[in-house]
């Protein structure tokens, strides 16, 4: 990013033949660079995150086009408390600015337009900054993505006494961190903390990013910025519905910069006294919430996770295993199968095995021998039952999938005119609610069937969706979070809600609140399902482009290479909540058809429709 800015002067260091050679023996690598210069170049070029940005201290008599050229480079490296980049800054300005408070994320490098020379009451120079904002991470390293927007703020330099003359220096600055997006993806990484959902023993994920390497501020390595993150507490948006097991205040020993691994992948956590008193149960839960925080990173497997009092005495042990209880999947069916609507508008069940697999077969029941005819179904998690819409979409019923049983009456019915201001596809939630929207323009209601045959009851969307119609529904295995695509003035929009639920256990009121954009960068979105903890997969397109099908975050943002095979009209996706099963999908052109890891979409039924996972 910064050699795009009129001559920068930050300085790189390529890491990967040296890493790639450190495991010699396995690899076969046979020597390792012993020469060779530092090499300039551009610090928002895409690259591994090995690559690492070294910036450079001021030179003598450095003109104002070079100090904020070399700033905004100095902000894209790691140094320790971002010494270098506050060198270009005044002593006052740099006891002012907090890069760890925000960080600002623009499509591409801040641009710096022609300086502005002050006047009698403000002398020095004023560079404006220019680029296009899409997204923001707060103090709490949450991710907050915006409708791409104009960005555009101010640098301000004065001449400053200094050991070897004047000197120009930055005496006002915009907040926390400006990066361009490669500088933001090279620098940092999303990790999910998990915490337990309210009054139930089921983790919870809360995305956030850390640094990819040691923070410039804590001198933390990755594996502790995540626990360190975690025992901070949830972010803001979930915490009305989530609860920590780590008693407030809890954190790590003063001090901890990198947690101890064991021989047999056990990761030892030393914690303050706020945590030196806590019982087994308690301590149990604050492991799993640890191990669950951990399992995704690539470089550290945790096998077991040992809690340690301050005084260095055992609080608990955990293995990843006994974690797995906690799951929000625990006790659920194989969430590998897939189900589809046949040619004849009946359930059938696609093998869950390789491309090679049987050929698929109807399910037992009445939604799968014909005795109704149906347009959309979504499978219990459990596998037993399911619920199917009509096909002319007017009424939803529940029905067993396991054995022969009566047909009973539906458990939701709508009066729209038409099939499309009916009822969506419903969607089952952890808990065994069923979710469904009903589209009538004059009757519109977004709805949840406790246990799949209570009495439907209306859920509240707080503040409102202004007038937009829900398309579909789909719940987070957690049973806290909703995605809902909604539809105003032709375009239909992604949102996430968070559901929150008070009153009696067995019959709360059930509001969605603040809801907020997951794809603001998607002009319309098609389709979406759950695809793990806290991702999504999406079929829409940006502004004048082509139909893409893509994993986004929970929190609105992307991953590199998360744009998956190129699909023609996709009209549903479905995902496993288990992250290495196969996206399915329906195709106008090609059916329905499956997406293995490291391959291309494969045809599986030419004629079908609505292919889902449990869920």
């Amino acid at each position: 990013m910064g050699a795009e800015r009129r001559g920068g002067r930050a300085r790189v260091l390529r890491l990967t033949a040296l890493l790639g050679c450190a495991g010699v023996v396995l690899t076969g690598c046979a020597s390792m660079p012993d020469s060779g210069d530092v090499h300039p170049v551009k610090a928002s070029q895409r690259g591994d995150s090995q690559v690492r940005v070294y910036a450079v201290q001021p030179r003598k008599g450095a003109t104002p086009d070079e100090i904020v050229t070399g700033f905004l480079e100095a902000m894209t490296s790691d140094d320790s408390n971002f010494a270098t980049a506050r060198s270009y800054l005044t002593a006052e300005a740099s006891k002012r600015w907090q890069p760890e408070a925000s960080t600002t994320v623009l499509t591409a490098a801040p641009d710096p337009g022609a300086p502005i020379l002050g006047g009698r009451d403000k002398p020095g120079r004023s560079y404006p900054l220019f680029g296009r904002q899409i997204a923001t991470v707060d103090a709490q390293r949450a991710y907050q993505p915006v409708t791409p927007t104009d960005y555009r703020r101010t640098i301000h330099l004065s001449e400053q006494n200094g050991p070897d003359g004047k000197e120009w220096r930055i005496d006002s600055l915009p907040p926390g961190l400006l990066l361009g997006a490669s500088d933001f993806e090279r620098n940092y990484v999303s990790v999910n903390k998990y915490y337990f959902a309210s009054g139930r023993s089921v983790v919870v994920a809360d995305p956030v990013y850390i640094r990819q390497r040691q923070d410039p501020v804590t001198r933390q390595d990755p594996v502790t910025q995540a626990v360190s993150a975690l025992l901070e507490g949830p972010t803001n948006w979930l915490k009305p519905v989530v609860e920590s097991r780590f008693p407030t205040g809890t954190a790590l020993k003063k001090g901890t910069r990198s947690l101890e691994f064991d021989d047999r992948n056990g990761l030892k956590v030393p914690l303050n006294e706020k945590a030196s008193s806590v019982g087994r149960p308690q301590c149990t839960k604050m492991a799993a919430q640890i191990l669950f925080t951990l399992k995704d990173f690539s470089s550290a497997r945790v096998d077991q996770v040992e809690l340690l009092r301050a005084n260095g005495s055992q609080l608990c042990v955990l293995s990843s295993g006994q974690a797995e209880e906690y799951a929000p999947d625990h006790g659920s069916g194989r969430l590998d199968s897939q189900y589809f609507v046949d040619e004849q508008d009946r359930l059938a069940l696609l093998a869950s095995g390789s491309k090679d697999a049987a050929e698929p077969h109807n399910v037992p029941g009445p939604f799968g021998d014909g005795r109704l005819r149906m347009s959309r179904v979504a499978v219990a998690r459990d596998e037993q039952t399911a619920a199917a819409v009509s096909k002319d979409s007017s009424k939803l019923y529940v029905a067993s999938i396991l054995t022969g049983s009566e047909l009973r009456n539906a458990v939701v019915g709508s009066s729209g005119g038409q099939a499309e201001n009916r009822l969506s596809a419903p969607s089952w939630d952890g808990r065994g609610d069923l979710w469904v929207a009903d589209r009538n323009p004059s009757d519109a209601a977004l709805m949840r069937v406790p246990s799949g045959t209570g009495t439907p009851q209306d859920v509240r969307i707080v503040p409102g969706i202004d007038g937009a119609r829900i398309e579909a529904v789909k719940v987070s295995a957690d049973g806290v979070r909703i995605a809902l695509l909604l539809t105003k003035d032709g375009t239909t929009t992604l949102k996430i809600g968070r559901v929150e639920r008070h009153g009696p256990e067995d019959d709360p009121a059930v509001t969605v609140t603040e809801l907020r954009p997951a794809a603001p960068h998607l002009e319309t979105v098609t389709a979406v399902s759950w695809a793990g903890p806290s991702r999504l997969v999406v079929v829409g397109k940006e502004s004048g482009g082509v139909q893409q099908v893509r994993y986004i975050q929970t929190d609105g943002s992307t991953a590199p290479n998360s744009i998956l095979p190129g699909l023609n009209q996709v009209r549903s996706v479905a995902a496993s909540d288990d992250e290495s099963r196969p996206l399915v999908a329906y195709s106008q052109e090609d059916g329905i058809v499956r997406l293995p890891a490291g391959a291309n979409w494969q045809t599986l039924v030419k004629s079908g429709t609505s292919p889902v996972y449990p869920g």
